[in-house]
């Protein structure tokens, strides 16, 4: 690790914030751990929240609403509904000091009790005690204090170990470090870093609120995580709690990585750093790397590692990023071709191994066809369903249009890397295996349908089950402009395909599993959007791009206006996503049908066809 990205992460982990990945409601200052963490007592039951998190959907479970996060934990405001109970709680900065607001919306028949507990989380050196009514946080090297605003009540019968304060929710109450505070004090802290963080907001003019979504969901899935002693930002922080304290996938978290790069350089550099440095012992980013130690040793995720760290580079021009990753991104591209090349072009794949750990993920799919779904990214896609798989080269039988073309893309991209860091040897490789590839990609293509299909490799038939990476072809720039277009008039606007109000099914709506509209049997997820929308920008064909930019947006804002939500994925006739149990309603990547409005706007440098980058500057 560079001395570059060893104060990147000094620097990213300090700081009051919503560290702590199992409770929206704790409030954690690094890189202390003392933690400030608020419960609610309810009566009517005799019931505690002592945690709070975005989209549980248990019987009875709190709901809980985000709102405004700045990055910096400047400003935060949430609301949370539980048993009757409703409140906003707001928190501000003022200099190294934090202030908390919490005012009721609703009164029931007994007031509710705000329980403000102290604690020292993940074992650091340290020690909390209650004097009077102030609560105390100590170290060796730190003290903090901290002072209740509003009534005390008696309560005790409450599941913490620590000591607390407990404030009577009948009106407005409040909670200071550093200084007692009033109220109205508190108030006008919130006031000001609200007004500030809303002015950050405008720069976005009317894609405002396309902005809002996206940097909200990102700061509030961003934690830290204290087994790394690092800052990154997982699909969601019910996938966290549900798997040890952290869930990174590969290409959700470059997807996080590049959404961070709108306005936050180090948290950007952070996820795709910590998602590559999980390269496993074999050389390739892992499908998963999970809190509970398990790590899926058998499969890789679509390889979309270069063209984030490329377009970092581009934006923030530090060489030293590159330099970061370089071996690793180096290792991953020759795994593939090691691994999963089957003749002449690639095929998904899972190579078994000696399992470590007595659970699902660790045995399932592992050497079948199901492990090699799950390489694709998408676990149950019914391109898949039919499909042999060869356990003797721990691959499918299948030539695979998605996998090929973003693996020639990534050759590519990585080849102007290697240029960058002065790596002569291997841009040549990975030209060359760039040019052989797209060479081949030429069986794929169906002079008939004018399309790319995905080729049974036992058989030579194509597969007529398609979805939106048969249109990767155009990231890599394998079609001509002609072959695209072409693509685009019969199968992109295609009422019987992928056309419609809502936009793009990840299975074509002609295809017998479409009525499904479980997870990837049908229902639409934005990275597919995103990169077909990536590879639009390649051709003349500002029709298309147009139409899946807007009808992007109004995916994202549709649900998102309304409940505060942004979706692991969409139902495909209705927009929906809370249709779904398996739709996690605050996943980070649904904000990429988001990221695409940006781009087409100007506010985000988007790639165009060369890729170009100015060399002279090196």
């Amino acid at each position: 690790m560079s001395e570059n990205y060893q104060s990147l992460k000094r620097n990213l982990a300090k700081g009051w914030n919503t560290w702590n990945t199992r409770s929206v409601l704790s409030h954690v200052l690094l890189p202390e751990g003392f933690a400030i963490n608020l419960g609610i007592k309810e009566y009517s039951e005799g019931a505690y929240l002592k945690e709070a998190l975005i989209g549980r959907q248990n019987e009875g479970a709190e709901s809980v609403i985000p709102n405004s996060h700045a990055y910096d934990g400047s400003y935060t405001n949430v609301k949370v509904l539980w048993k009757g109970i409703e409140l906003i709680v707001e928190t501000a900065h003022v200099d190294e000091e934090i202030v908390i607001l919490v005012t009721p919306l609703t009164q029931t028949r007994k007031t509710p009790s705000l329980i403000i507990e102290s604690g020292v989380l993940w074992n650091r050196e340290g020690y909390v005690s209650r004097e009077e009514e102030r609560l105390i946080w100590s170290s060796s090297t730190s003290k903090v204090t901290g002072y209740g605003s509003g009534v005390s009540v008696d309560e005790t019968n409450v599941q913490t170990q620590t000591p607390y304060l407990a404030l009577k929710l009948d009106t407005i109450v409040g909670f200071s470090t550093g200084v007692k505070r009033d109220i109205e004090e508190i108030q006008c802290i919130i006031d000001e870093k609200k007004k500030q963080h809303k002015n950050r907001k405008k720069a976005y003019g009317e894609l405002s609120d396309i902005y809002d979504s996206l940097q909200t969901c990102m700061a509030w899935d961003t934690i830290y995580d204290p087994s790394h002693d690092r800052v990154i930002t997982p699909v969601s922080r019910i996938w966290n709690c549900n798997h040890g304290g952290y869930a990174l996938f590969c290409w959700d978290n470059y997807f996080a990585a590049y959404m961070a790069s709108i306005d936050h350089k180090a948290l950007a550099y952070a996820n795709a750093i910590e998602i590559t440095r999980e390269r496993t012992s074999d050389g390739f980013v892992p499908n998963c790397s999970w809190g509970t130690g398990f790590k899926s040793l058998d499969r890789s995720q679509p390889p979309v590692g270069s063209l984030i760290i490329h377009e970092l580079y581009r934006k923030y021009k530090d060489q030293w990023l590159l330099e970061e990753v370089v071996d690793n991104l180096l290792e991953w591209n020759n795994w593939w071709y090691e691994n999963r090349r089957n003749g002449d072009l690639l095929s998904w794949g899972s190579t078994p191994y000696e399992p470590r750990f007595d659970n699902y993920w660790e045995t399932t799919g592992v050497n079948d066809t199901f492990g090699g779904a799950l390489e694709s990214g998408l676990d149950n896609s019914p391109m898949y369903d039919d499909i042999p798989f060869n356990s003797d080269n721990h691959m499918m039988n299948l030539h695979d249009v998605g996998l090929n073309s973003l693996y020639i893309m990534d050759c590519q991209i990585l080849s102007r890397i290697c240029y960058l860091v002065d790596r002569k040897e291997e841009k040549a490789r990975l030209e060359g295996r760039a040019i052989e590839l797209k060479r081949s990609m030429n069986d794929l293509w169906s002079e008939e349908d004018g399309f790319y299909y995905n080729k049974l490799t036992d058989s030579g038939k194509f597969s007529q089950r398609i979805s939106p990476t048969n249109f990767y072809v155009l990231l890599g720039m394998i079609p001509s402009q002609n072959q695209a277009k072409r693509m685009i008039d019969e199968h992109f606007y295609n009422e019987n395909e992928f056309y419609g109000e809502w936009i793009l099914p990840s299975i074509a709506r002609n295809d017998k599993a479409y009525p499904d509209q479980e997870y990837w049997r049908g229902r639409i997820w934005a990275p597919m959007n995103f990169l077909v929308y990536l590879g639009l920008r390649n051709y003349e064909l500002q029709d298309a791009r147009k139409e899946l930019v807007q009808k992007s947006k109004n995916l994202l804002l549709k649900e998102w206006k309304e409940y505060g939500h942004i979706h692991e994925n969409y139902n495909a006739d209705t927009g929906t996503g809370c249709d779904k149990r398996t739709s996690d309603r605050y996943y980070h990547w649904g904000a990429l049908l988001g990221l695409i409005s940006l781009i087409e706007e100007g506010y985000v440098e988007g790639w165009e066809k060369s890729m170009e980058v100015d060399y002279s500057q090196n």
